[in-house]
């Protein structure tokens, strides 16, 4: 068994040594474990120093985002033939030890993906409404994907081979949010673990302050649901505007015929027929965007087959016919 944890960096020559210091040389249940640095473009020595630090280094021409980094960082781990692969920051703020913590669910054998939920209540260094956006943006994620996810955005993480080959990031912003509804989707098992944190004096370069974070975040949101859940997304809007045009018809009719069939009260007729209208076309869009949800189901099969044959480990066997 092989494990390998990779490292997305960004500038982060000052924090690095000590992040990668922290991480075990041992795992049980593994009988090789690897670090993997992506290096986004850093422009102070990061790459020179994690490769110094005796880790394998990618580089990124420029800088592509957490995103993309995280993703050349999946396909490398999966290249580089690990079982199990864990995502960690930079920034050292989660604590190394907690490496074994978090994939021992995987080796089990009792999940496929694992999140590491952050103590957010005593984190120090985020205010209140960090820690109330935080809370917010997790349990609104539990509910979207009634997965049990304690800590939502953490980015300290560990997938199962299976999981990582499956995996497809859209999001230009951060990967957190969207591999939390795929794994849902897909039926994969996705469990929390409690986990350490250190302190962290500078501010995250994720986003540019709380409204820009809370912008980002419910964009991707919102484009994850419709993405994912497209019957259900327009379905709903189209429900309360069929309702609202009923009312409001109803309301006509009513006073249609109290006055005995005179004319009056034709804007409520007229905002019923575009209520109805636009309800048309939401129904009509639902019903596209699931047939599209099923095309894009059988795609990711499809990918899924390639991606197994294109990274096979040493170890796999071929399927019989």
């Amino acid at each position: 068994m092989k494990l390998v944890i990779q490292i997305p960096c960004l500038d982060e020559a000052a924090t690095l040594a000590a992040t990668m210091g922290a991480l075990p040389a041992r795992v049980d249940g593994f009988d090789v474990v690897e670090v993997v640095v992506i290096d986004d473009g850093s422009r102070d020595g990061t790459a020179a120093l994690a490769a110094e630090l005796g880790a394998h280094v990618i580089r990124l021409p420029a800088t592509r985002g957490l995103a993309r980094a995280f993703r050349a960082g999946i396909d490398t781990c999966l290249r580089r033939g690990a079982d199990v692969i864990v995502n960690t920051d930079g920034d050292n703020q989660y604590r190394g030890a907690d490496v074994a913590t978090l994939v021992a669910p995987i080796v089990r054998g009792n999940a496929d993906m694992v999140i590491g939920a952050r103590p957010i209540a005593t984190i120090a260094a985020f205010s209140p409404v960090k820690k109330l956006l935080q809370c917010t943006g997790s349990w609104l994620v539990r509910w979207l994907t009634g997965t049990d996810v304690a800590d939502a955005p953490s980015g300290f993480r560990a997938f199962s081979r299976e999981t990582a080959l499956g995996l497809n990031v859209f999001s230009t912003f951060t990967y957190t949010l969207e591999t939390i509804v795929q794994a849902s989707q897909r039926g994969l098992r996705v469990s929390s673990v409690p986990v350490q944190v250190n302190t962290v004096d500078r501010p995250s370069r994720l986003a540019r302050g709380t409204f820009a974070y809370l912008w980002q975040t419910g964009t991707d949101l919102l484009r994850i649901l419709v993405v994912y859940r497209p019957f259900r997304s327009f379905m709903l809007p189209a429900l309360v505007l069929y309702i609202a045009g009923t009312a409001i018809g109803v309301r006509f009719l009513w006073k249609f015929v109290e006055s005995g069939g005179a004319a009056g009260h034709l804007q409520s007729l007229i905002l019923a027929a575009i209520l109805f209208g636009l309800a048309a076309m939401l129904t009509l869009v639902a019903f596209v965007g699931d047939l599209l949800a099923i095309n894009r189901r059988v795609l990711e099969e499809l990918q899924l087959d390639a991606r197994r044959a294109r990274f096979r480990s040493p170890g796999d066997r071929p399927e019989p016919d």
